[in-house]
């Protein structure tokens, strides 16, 4: 009987396509997400005057964190600021960075701003990018609004948490609001934002959840 010829494993065959990983297909998901903070009575309080110490019971219940001075010269005038933390406001900010693009939107002058937000960022390079007074619209009544599409034109990627409702009476339903804070140090509005900023990272439009849940 004939010996049958050896048989051969048929080579596999690979189309260029097919040799290639298939990248993973970029949802809006995924797209990285802007939040713009407010400066004063959002993150901090400035004064001229330093506040009062506390006194033998606590005058604000609580010790406070020393503040920060900072001197502005305008007109060739100086004044000297007292700048105050929000309470948990260096955790919030390592918190958040991790999670989005930050942004500070003050509607005060960059001369005083820019040394307060350096303060904040300490060096951690998190808040680089900065809007000041000349970015803002002002109203009839002097007070001011800030368009966030001067930051983020995809309005579906982008918040702003501010203390002050008419600052985003643009685009209202990107508005995330916030107590303002002059000197609580039992005050924990930052902390109870952290599960709101948590969950919008993860839609594909922050104004939907925002409209839902009323913020704006």
């Amino acid at each position: 009987m004939p010996t049958p010829p050896p048989s051969r494993t048929p080579t596999p065959t690979y189309s260029p396509s097919a040799s290639l990983p298939i990248a993973p297909r970029k949802t809006p998901f995924h797209l990285p997400k802007t939040l713009v903070l407010d400066l004063d009575e959002t993150l901090i309080h400035s004064t001229s005057r330093p506040l009062p110490a506390p006194g033998i019971h606590g005058l604000f219940g609580a010790r406070r964190a020393a503040s920060h001075t900072v001197e502005v010269v305008m007109g060739g005038r100086s004044t000297l600021y007292h700048v105050y933390k929000r309470p948990f406001v260096d955790f919030f900010l390592r918190k958040v960075s991790a999670w989005y693009t930050l942004v500070i939107f003050t509607a005060s002058m960059q001369e005083y701003a820019d040394p307060v937000i350096d303060w904040l960022d300490a060096g951690q390079g998190i808040l680089g990018r900065r809007f000041f007074r000349e970015s803002c619209t002002q109203m009839p009544n002097g007070s001011y609004t800030k368009n966030l599409a001067l930051v983020e034109q995809d309005l579906a990627r982008v918040c702003l948490v501010d203390n002050s409702p008419i600052c985003y009476s643009v685009n209202e339903m990107n508005g995330i609001p916030i107590e303002g804070w002059t000197h609580d140090p039992s005050d924990e509005a930052l902390l109870d934002l952290l599960p709101v900023l948590d969950s919008l990272r993860f839609t594909s439009d922050v104004r939907r959840v925002l409209g839902i849940r009323g913020y704006s």
